[in-house]
């Protein structure tokens, strides 16, 4: 016989005995404290072996009642068939590292004797534990090994026990699935299957309450419980079905572990024993019955997962084997439930043909075929009920460059994703279809507020988790209202596809609605590129300078230059109010050239002057993947060594991988060959992966400012900062982070591991001078 074979005989043998998950009994608890009281140990325990955990059906003095098999000393023990025994665990090479030593119970001593079933499997141990090593030779087991023979004989007095009363509840059994089958039968609703299903449950297992729940992965966007029968026992009254359930909505379950989640996410019942009373108001509306004992069972039909059963306050609890005298009645109940979904397969098959020619095979979105029909319904409906309808012409922001990085199953997975969001965006009599590619067209009947097209962009901006990679898409929107616009379907087409580009000019996931000013925003962009082209002229763009700190020398180790523009109003113009209208043009490579320039100078003065201090400054992707940016970094280093070179860091933003992946990292290798370091800028914000961080070696990783400025009041921002940390370390890269505040935040980053911080914490950007001056007098507190 195979391991793998006695193994499951084994756990079947363990199952049998009904002891897993049943309450603390007197004639077990005895065994245990004699041992404990005999050998002078913190802790004995009666454990059985499941598959993955170990379970303690008697327990002294500790305050546990699982740990997982693989920590487990008794799963050695059941290896054996003498008694195991482990002096000092501290200095054991096998044990020395487990959590239960280095831990609490703070394992040193241990012996532990196999306890077998009564057909001599051995389903778990009695051991004895203690904190302080022992001499084993000097220990005489002699009653371990009598207690453990008592032991056995109990289990076998259970087992024989409960075939007493096998017959008796095969009769109950037999009568319970024969009316359950009737019910199921006279019916075509599925509601008083369920109802009478629960009431033979309550009455075979003697439960006080209990629900049976349909598992709905259609209405909403994760998957909810609809409770389709309820049950409760009022004192001095028979049990009370409930059938007006209307008032009671979907529960969500979304594979969480709770009571409701657990059994429908791993497939398996699920018993659990409270020693604190717990209540459940989301199933029992009004009054709360106290839950001491529980069980749920998931509900199949074929490989699909139907409900879920939940039982509860049996007086002895429920033991797991409990679903094994069950299971004639649930695969009744099971095999009704696939008969009728075989009878609507011919159904289906008509819905199968119609979606064939008129739904989108991928996204399950009508097509264009379909649309033109939809469209002609939703423009008759707003003549008729004198409305308005929104359409809406969407396209997806870069999407090429996904399929072109990651590949086109990765593409049709984001695709996919899309259609789910979208659906769960808009209500149930708006209008999705997918047009080609990606684009997709929405038509959302009487919109009130502008916060709904915003809602649609929101949803489809949360990460997605696609193969392995996290993506983060956005989406370009252009809207056209009828009847203000009051063309035919085609030209409301055309109008919202030029909204929708209008809007990929102003930047990306945002909407544009249909105007004659919208044509107009081409001619802003071109007069501010030709006052950015004047400020260059005249010099009226200057660099300011935002130290950086090195957290374990506390000093300052260098600058971040920042552009800021002169304005001839008077005003100090930041960045972010006239680079994005400059854009992929020549200027953006003109001002980049500049930039470069004016770092390179500041070097000189640096070492003019004796500083020891480096600089960084922020390249547009535009710029470095731009055929002259070599040749120029090149020729404007020349005729500096490697040592003053290696001072110089250029900034790139992660979105650069995403125009041109490979040209990047060749242009990331070629500014390392010339000794310039590289830095990866806003990180954790665009398009990451491990193999993106393997492909493009830059020397230092740069959190971005958002994770940073969250990570004091959100705990998912601190561990997001936290993981960066320890993946650039993996990784060999330097990491630093902008944006710090607050002391707060530097002592967390500090502690994380973190090489380098900036921030109003410290200093913001200033000129030159006033940089110099504030690092020479910089002290940390």
């Amino acid at each position: 016989m195979t391991l793998k074979r006695h193994e499951q005989l084994r756990l079947h043998a363990l199952h049998e005995t009904g002891l897993l998950d049943t309450p603390p009994e007197e004639r077990f608890d005895r065994l245990t404290r004699i041992a404990k009281q005999h050998y002078q140990v913190n802790t004995t325990l009666f454990t059985l072996i499941d598959a993955k955990r170990q379970w303690f059906k008697s327990k002294q003095n500790i305050g546990i009642e699982t740990t997982p098999r693989r920590h487990a000393f008794c799963d050695h023990t059941i290896q054996q068939n003498s008694i195991y025994v482990v002096e000092d665990a501290a200095n054991d090479p096998l044990f020395h590292a487990n959590p239960l030593v280095t831990g609490t119970p703070f394992i040193r001593f241990y012996a532990g004797i196999p306890v077998r079933d009564p057909t001599g499997f051995k389903v778990g141990t009695l051991c004895l534990i203690d904190s302080n090593p022992r001499n084993a030779s000097s220990m005489d087991f002699s009653i371990l090994r009598s207690l453990a023979a008592i032991l056995e004989e109990e289990i076998e007095r259970v087992c024989t026990d409960s075939h007493a009363h096998y017959d008796a509840y095969t009769q109950k059994m037999a009568y319970a699935i024969q009316r359950v089958q009737d019910v199921f039968l006279s019916s075509e609703e599925k509601t008083p299957a369920y109802e009478a299903l629960l009431s033979e449950l309550l009455y075979l297992t003697d439960s006080q309450v209990g629900f049976v729940g349909e598992i709905d992965d259609n209405s909403h966007e994760t998957s909810h419980l609809y409770i389709t029968a309820l049950s409760s026992i009022i004192p001095f009254q028979s049990p009370n079905i409930s059938k007006n359930l209307d008032t009671r909505t979907y529960i969500p379950i979304d594979g969480t572990d709770d009571l409701l989640g657990l059994p429908i996410r791993t497939r398996y019942a699920v018993s659990r024993t409270f020693e604190s009373p717990l209540t459940l108001p989301s199933l029992f509306p009004g009054s709360y019955p106290e839950i001491h004992t529980y069980m749920g069972i998931p509900l199949h039909a074929g490989n699909e997962q139907i409900g879920l059963i939940g039982i509860a306050n049996r007086s002895e609890g429920y033991p797991l084997s409990l679903t094994a005298l069950l299971s004639p009645l649930l695969q009744t109940v099971e095999t009704l439930f696939e008969r009728k979904r075989l009878h609507a397969v011919d159904r289906e098959k008509n819905q199968w043909l119609h979606d064939a020619v008129n739904i989108d095979g991928l996204t399950g979105l009508p097509n264009r075929r379909f649309l033109n029909e939809l469209f002609q319904d939703e423009l008759t409906a707003a003549r008729q009920r004198r409305g308005s309808i929104s359409v809406c012409f969407l396209d997806l922001d870069d999407f090429k460059t996904i399929n072109d990085l990651q590949g086109q199953a990765a593409g049709d997975e984001v695709l996919k994703c899309v259609a789910d969001r979208l659906r769960g965006a808009v209500r149930h009599h708006d209008v999705i279809a997918r047009l080609s590619g990606d684009e997709f067209l929405i038509i959302l009947r009487d919109v009130e507020h502008p916060r709904t097209y915003r809602h649609i962009l929101d949803q489809l901006h949360h990460p997605m988790h696609i193969q392995g990679h996290v993506i983060e898409l956005s989406a370009s929107m252009g809207i056209t209202r009828f009847p203000s616009d009051d063309s035919d379907s085609d030209l409301l087409l055309r109008h919202a596809d030029q909204a929708m580009y209008t809007a990929k000019e102003t930047g990306k996931n945002c909407y544009h609605f249909f105007d004659l000013e919208s044509h107009h925003s081409q001619q802003e962009r071109f007069a501010i590129g030709e006052q950015v082209q004047h400020a260059l002229d005249n010099d009226q763009l200057e660099l300011f300078y935002q130290p950086k700190l090195h957290y374990k020398t506390g000093i300052v180790s260098g600058f971040e230059c920042l552009i800021r523009w002169h304005h001839p109003s008077g005003k100090l113009v930041y960045p972010g109010h006239f680079l994005p209208y400059i854009e992929h043009t020549k200027l953006d490579i003109e001002l980049g050239k500049h930039v470069i320039n004016q770092a390179v100078s500041t070097l000189e003065t640096f070492q003019a002057q004796g500083l020891p201090y480096t600089i960084s400054i922020n390249l547009s992707p535009s710029h470095f993947l731009n055929d002259e940016f070599l040749d120029h970094l090149n020729t404007t280093l020349s005729r500096y060594d490697m040592a003053f070179r290696k001072r110089l860091t250029l900034e790139i933003l992660e979105s650069t991988a995403l125009d041109d992946a490979g040209l990047a990292a060749s242009n990331i290798k070629a500014c390392q060959a010339l000794g310039v370091q590289l830095s990866l800028d806003d990180f954790g914000t665009g398009f990451a992966s491990l193999s993106y961080l393997r492909k493009f070696s830059t020397n230092e990783i740069k959190i971005d400012r958002s994770f940073i400025l969250g990570m004091l009041d959100d705990p998912e921002d601190e561990m997001i900062v936290e993981a960066i940390i320890a993946l650039s370390r993996s990784f060999n890269r330097r990491v630093i982070a902008e944006g710090v505040e607050h002391r707060a935040t530097e002592e967390k980053l500090i502690a994380m591991g973190c090489d380098m911080g900036q921030g109003f914490l410290y200093s913001p950007a200033l000129p030159l001078d006033e940089a110099l001056d504030w690092a020479a007098c910089y002290a940390r507190p």
